[in-house]
């Protein structure tokens, strides 16, 4: 009774989405009002934006403050299979019972009133969490920063920006600078700002907007700084150094070279939060047990990797925007064995952006509409990706059909790689678990 209670409530929320989403605070701010303003007794806040990454750097952050003992919310979007992923209470999702109890009191409190979706949610997360004691909360952005949701939060231990790409350009702007400026809009006064490895048009905004904050700022390169991994005594590992940290630390458990970025951007992170002092051994901890759904994430066993014949392997990547793109595209080329790829994109993504990096690397590619969302036509996108240099292309109605033509052409140690939306990541997984 309570899923279905819990999806009755969503789909309410949807149908008071406001016909046109004018980014504001407005709205959500009135909505806190109604429940006691829950983000004025939330647990200490670290709040990270980014165009890619986000989510990666908290579920590090999140592995090495559990792995010290303590205890961490959670809040990001999207989910992949429930919505329940989004809100995590002490390490775990919320449950159904308790979950339509937050939807429940946020729907009294707002009435018919219009709201978005991703708003109404947030403040009831944020119920949640103030309700729920907690040494930390890992809260990341939904859509920008500086009239997202989420960034209600009046003084947080410490902000982050992980990355600065085109994405969301309807919403936060079509260069890299307008991007930057939403971003940088979760900046606080006096509080510490990690900085990743920005572009330098987005880097002197962030920067500008740090000192008209007077929020103290902690860059990549200069306050603190990584080497890539390496082999020493048999076994592979990075170094970090800052503020009051040097060590070497195991390779991540999340597959790609880009994880170790983004592991040593959240040791920063925490760091700099200043919420607990973290030790080495809980760093090292975390990088064996990090767990991050949907990205690079091997799927080994149940009814989708079971469609595919011995010896070839199934992987799913939310990659779903150029840098991502070219990430994915990096460690697709570092694979011994073809790769062939099934793509979706939503139609508001750059599907010319992310075949450019990735449809070069891979043997072939089927591209497949998402159900239930507005996505890139399926035929355009197996075209695009024709046009980018993959040998073979196709379209296919669904994934069921999308997979069954990739593993037909991949032979013994080729690779599945479905990506793009994560949209289609949950679908994969929902799949896997079916």
């Amino acid at each position: 009774m309570s899923a279905a209670t819990v999806d009755r409530l969503l789909e309410r929320f949807t149908a008071l989405h406001p016909r046109v989403i004018d980014l504001s605070l407005g709205r959500i701010e009135a909505l806190l009002a109604k429940l006691g303003r829950p983000q004025d007794r939330l647990p200490p806040v670290i709040h990270v934006s980014g165009t890619n990454g986000k989510g990666s750097v908290l579920a590090f952050c999140r592995a090495a403050f559990e792995a010290a003992g303590l205890s961490a919310h959670q809040y990001v979007s999207p989910h992949l299979v429930r919505f329940n992923e989004r809100i995590v209470l002490n390490g775990r999702p919320v449950g159904d019972a308790a979950l339509v109890e937050i939807l429940e009191a946020a729907d009294r409190a707002n009435g018919d009133a219009p709201i978005t979706f991703f708003e109404i949610t947030t403040a009831a997360a944020f119920k949640a969490f103030a309700e729920t004691p907690a040494d930390l909360l890992l809260l990341e952005t939904g859509l920008g920063g500086r009239l997202d949701a989420t960034n209600v939060v009046g003084r947080p231990a410490a902000t982050g920006i992980v990355s600065i790409g085109l994405d969301h350009q309807g919403y936060l702007g079509d260069t890299v600078e307008a991007v930057a400026a939403e971003k940088a809009g979760i900046l606080r006064a006096g509080v510490p700002a990690v900085i990743g490895d920005l572009p330098p048009a987005a880097l002197g905004v962030v920067e500008r907007a740090a000192a008209e904050a007077g929020a103290p700022l902690l860059e990549c390169g200069e306050a603190w700084r990584f080497e890539a991994a390496a082999v020493e005594s048999g076994e592979s590992a990075w170094s970090y150094t800052g503020p009051g940290r040097a060590c070497r630390l195991p390779v991540p458990a999340l597959p790609g070279a880009h994880q170790t970025a983004n592991a040593a951007f959240a040791v920063a992170l925490a760091d700099a939060a200043g919420v607990a002092r973290l030790e080495d051994r809980h760093w090292a901890q975390a990088m064996r047990s990090v767990d991050w759904p949907g990205r690079l994430q091997r799927v080994g066993s149940g009814p989708l990797a079971a469609r595919l014949a011995p010896g070839r392997q199934l992987w799913l990547d939310g990659a779903h925007n150029p840098p991502a793109a070219r990430a994915l595209a990096d460690w697709v080329q570092m694979q011994t064995g073809p790769v062939h790829a099934v793509l979706g994109l939503l139609e508001t993504k750059d599907p010319a952006g992310v075949l450019a990096a990735l449809a070069p690397a891979c043997a072939s590619l089927t591209a497949v509409p998402i159900p239930g969302h507005r996505c890139f036509p399926a035929e355009e996108l197996a075209a695009q990706a024709r046009d980018c240099g993959t040998p073979e292309t196709a379209a296919a109605p669904d994934l069921a059909h999308a997979l069954g033509l990739a593993a037909a052409r991949a032979a013994e140690g080729d690779i599945v790689l479905i990506c793009g939306s994560l949209y289609l990541i949950g679908q994969a997984l929902a799949l896997s678990e079916t």
